[in-house]
């Protein structure tokens, strides 16, 4: 997936693909239903990818292929979960 066009619907910073680990380790948590987006919705639905903010903040879920990018999607990523922010 092509992901240097694709930007943050909140805040406008770039986007990259997130490490498979973090999609496992949120994957669990949905399973577990423990996982809300950042509208305090429960997240139901598994992702097969993610896209993660620059800032390693936030995560916008990938399902069937297609990118969830809209406001309130977001799903917040605890620090000990997100991988270093690029600089």
């Amino acid at each position: 997936m092509q992901t240097d066009l694709l930007a943050c619907p909140e805040t406008q910073q770039p986007l990259r693909l997130a490490p498979a680990p973090l999609i496992a380790t949120l994957n669990a948590e949905i399973a577990r239903l423990a996982l809300r987006d950042s509208t305090g919705t429960l997240v139901r639905a598994p992702m097969d990818a993610g896209l993660l903010r620059d800032d390693g903040q936030l995560l916008y879920p990938v399902r069937g292929g297609v990118a969830v990018l809209f406001a309130g999607a977001g799903i917040v990523v605890s620090p000990s979960d997100a991988p270093p922010a690029r600089q």
